[in-house]
């Protein structure tokens, strides 16, 4: 029998793992459609199999969830759906992958001063240290390619200020709530709204079934099933049998699966990139040692 403390340690591998492959899987799908496009899409493939997965559990969520779930919709669902292609439209996906590391750091602020959630110094101190290995890739990666808009990087940090929020609420809200529930809520609200940028983004019109578009789909297909129905379950379970700081450490070892990915499609890698992962590594290892 698994202890929890492996469970957890085999949860965040899985994890970064699969979300490390999203951001490639996202940059394929933009050949075939448009940012906006991509990201409702992804939303409405997710909602479409989590509602047949666990429409059951919706009746197991109690008044007093909704507001957090709400949340989680708008925030940790909806926003950074549509604000991550945008990005990787303009900058590599394993940049964007490496800035979306974030979340930790922004786990921990909104965590002490929105959820009065308390953090030991150590674990302040190991997402610095990851935090600098992730500046320590952004600048490398900048310096290596000097084409790339780094102002859409911002859409990549206001999709980690929502990640963090939705850790926090599931820590604090949710935390009685069964992980498939959590997941079922949110993309049920968010399905229908979805249809509707779909329409108004002209997808329905520009849809020709070609065979980069057809290829798109696969993309987004994979994308929606393993890396947001499935992955979601699993981070939801992840939060509720961990800590949010733990948790929310899988967006350090995001970049290295994503930086590997970048390899494989022809992007480039730097010996520095790689001391900069090493960095990362030893954040993730600081911030959830045990006391």
């Amino acid at each position: 029998m698994f202890k929890k403390e492996h469970i957890k340690w085999f949860y965040l591998a899985l994890l970064a793992l699969i979300w490390g492959s999203s951001f490639i899987l996202m940059k394929h799908a933009l050949k075939g459609f448009a940012p906006m496009q991509v990201g409702a899409l992804r939303m409405v493939f997710t909602g479409i199999i989590v509602i047949i997965w666990g429409f059951k559990k919706l009746k197991t969520i109690q008044l007093r969830h909704w507001k957090a779930i709400v949340l989680i919709a708008i925030f940790a669902t909806a926003i950074p759906a549509l604000l991550f292609p945008l990005a990787i439209k303009h900058i590599d996906s394993s940049i964007a992958a490496v800035i979306n590391a974030v979340v930790p750091l922004n786990t921990i602020i909104i965590g002490y001063f929105i959820f009065k959630f308390s953090f030991r110094k150590d674990q302040v101190l190991g997402v610095i240290i990851g935090l600098i290995g992730t500046v320590a890739l952004i600048l490398i990666g900048a310096d290596s390619h000097p084409n790339q808009n780094y102002f859409y990087a911002i859409f990549v940090f206001i999709s980690a200020l929502g990640y963090a929020l939705n850790v926090n609420l599931i820590k604090s809200k949710l935390h009685d709530l069964d992980p498939l529930a959590i997941t079922v809520g949110p993309f049920t609200l968010v399905l229908i709204p979805m249809l509707f940028v779909l329409y108004f983004s002209g997808f329905f019109e520009a849809y020709n079934g070609s065979e980069v578009q057809n290829n798109a789909l696969i993309y987004l297909g994979i994308l929606s099933l393993v890396g947001t129905a499935i992955s979601k379950v699993i981070f939801n379970k992840l939060v509720q049998i961990s800590s949010p700081v733990f948790a929310t450490s899988v967006t350090y070892l995001i970049p290295i699966v994503a930086l590997f990915w970048g390899v494989l499609d022809g992007e480039k890698i730097v010996f520095w990139q790689i001391i900069a992962g090493v960095i990362i590594l030893l954040g993730v290892y600081l911030a959830n040692r045990k006391r």
